[in-house]
């Protein structure tokens, strides 16, 4: 019995001694809050999936990538981590623009694309010494090819960059197919018929409300708003989108109003890179700073997009429109450029195929005194008793193809500046005219080949500093009349005389009133 007694004792001693070991492996350091178990654990699994070669030479190695990745989400709550920069963010976002999907070159090989050479446009505008740099324009190269693999376009341009106070404005100038804009204008329609509801419910809920308690209406009458030209046409031909930095998403401006061309004409405000960012001036801007830009873009597209004489010309098989002129124009296949030498001589040889935009703020005019039948049902009666307004007389700019030979100077400012890209080597250089009135705009012209190019703050020179304009004078709170106006009181001899004269014009009435009686009485004796 001894010799059992005596190995159960070994035994018990044995487990004791293991598990205090364990107890002893389990252990937490002070320091780091692991235990030896645990670490010896994970390191063998990591050698288990990792089988490496030489695994006892390279043990004190896995031990300390192992005790690594468990301190290091630990190292932060000492020292915080260092926070990404904008520039590194930035480049997060442009690492898709680099990279290419299956399929790409074939679907390149074998259908047309708008994508513009923005590659030949920016050597030649280097030329000249104007461009944002090889590789900023590799960037937006590359945002355009997103911008026209996600969108059915017909054609794209690189329109140019307006800088702002947080961030600037890549732009790009597109045309869709046709019928490819049906539906987003089908949902704007639908926007707006909602708008008009909700304005039509508040309409009757007012109405009410005057029919309970009646209050004086008030007879002023607001202008009448100048209608927005339909989009493919004036200064919504074409349509803008733009982006904060190559990579981001591209947004849609959306469409001008003549509203708010006028108002930017009158207002100067820089711009800030936040689209949804108010425009706080007077007179008040309708919009906010998206409006805005959009607004300035079709100022600056008006009276900078020049091109070369003869490129384009006018379609002999339409005739001239009988109000605004011709608004179109097709490409001349028969054109075979000027030379340059005469392109930077003569500010005859480039013209605008950009139309004019009017005081209205439309390319062509339209007659605001002209009224529907509704209009001339309720204001029938105040028509009777007022005199018609003469017929305001049509406001016509200058025709397309217009050279920039016959634009107006600005405080004896010339509007234009027309340049040689090298007198050393004239036979290879380049003619390029740059707008004086829009700081930024310039373009160029070799040969067959011509581009223009906006980088600016998008304003306008105007030649002498800038003067708010005068407020309204006040209307006047109530109309002015003799039921109303003050008079000095009569005096003794006034008051007299008024009655007397009012007893003889009484007198006077009774004895008509008498004769007419009798009158009457001698014909029914008749």
């Amino acid at each position: 019995m001894e010799p059992l007694e005596g190995a159960a004792n070994e035994q018990d001693q044995s487990r004791l001694a293991a598990l205090n070991f364990k107890a002893f492996l389990l252990k937490r350091s002070t320091k780091t809050n692991l235990s030896l178990y645990d670490h010896l654990s994970r390191v063998l699994v990591k050698v288990m999936d990792e089988r490496p070669d030489n695994a006892a030479d390279v043990f004190e190695d896995l031990s300390l990538e192992v005790k690594r990745s468990q301190l290091q989400d630990r190292q932060s709550t000492l020292r915080p981590s260092p926070e990404p920069t904008a520039a590194f963010t930035l480049a997060q976002q442009q690492k898709g623009l680099f990279s290419q999907g299956a399929g790409d070159e074939q679907e390149e090989g074998l259908v047309e694309t708008p994508l513009p050479n923005l590659a030949e446009q920016s050597f030649f505008f280097e030329q000249v010494g104007v461009g944002l740099g090889r590789e900023e324009t590799q960037r937006i190269f590359l945002a355009l090819k997103q911008l026209v693999d996600t969108h059915p376009l017909q054609r794209c341009r690189f329109w140019g960059k307006i800088l702002g106070i947080e961030a600037n404005y890549t732009v790009a100038e597109v045309e869709y197919r046709d019928g490819a804009e049906e539906e987003e204008v089908e949902a704007e329609e639908t926007h707006e018929d909602e708008e008009k509801e909700g304005e039509a419910r508040e309409k009757d809920e007012e109405e009410v409300v005057e029919e309970v308690d009646p209050l004086p209406k008030s007879t002023y009458k607001p202008p009448p708003t100048v209608p927005k030209e339909p989009r493919g046409s004036g200064t919504n031909k074409f349509t803008y989108f733009v982006c904060r930095e190559p990579g981001l998403p591209w947004v849609r401006l959306p469409d001008v109003t003549p509203a708010q061309i006028t108002v930017a004409r009158q207002i100067r405000k820089l711009f800030t890179g936040r689209l949804d960012a108010p425009i706080v001036s007077y007179p008040p801007f309708p919009g906010n700073e998206a409006n805005y830009l959009r607004a300035q873009i079709s100022r600056i597209s008006a009276g900078t997009q020049v091109s070369p004489l003869g490129f384009y010309h006018f379609d002999e098989e339409e005739g001239e429109e009988e109000e605004g002129g011709r608004d179109n124009f097709v490409e001349n296949t028969n054109f075979e450029g000027i030379p340059v030498q005469e392109m930077s001589e003569s500010l005859s040889a480039w013209v605008h195929h950009v139309q004019h935009i009017n005081k209205q703020g439309r390319c062509v005019w339209v007659n605001l005194a002209e009224k529907t039948e509704e209009d001339f049902e309720e204001e029938a009666e105040e028509e009777e008793k007022e005199e018609q307004p003469d017929e305001p007389e049509p406001e016509v700019g200058p025709p397309l193809l217009t050279p920039l030979s016959e634009d107006a100077e600005i405080n004896n400012t010339p509007p234009w500046s027309i340049r040689l890209s090298s007198h050393l080597i004239p036979q290879y250089a380049v003619a390029y005219v740059r707008s004086n009135l829009w700081p930024g705009a310039h373009a160029y012209a070799c040969g067959r080949k011509f581009e223009n190019i906006y980088i600016g703050w998008g304003l306008k020179f105007l030649g002498e500093p800038y003067t708010p304009p005068v407020p309204p004078q006040p209307q006047q709170a109530y109309p002015s009349g003799p039921n109303i106006t003050e008079a000095l009181d009569p005096s003794l001899e006034e008051e007299q005389a008024l009655k007397a004269a009012l007893e003889e014009q009484q007198a006077a009435q009774e004895e008509n009133e008498g004769l007419e009686a009798e009158e009457e009485e001698e014909e029914e004796d008749d």
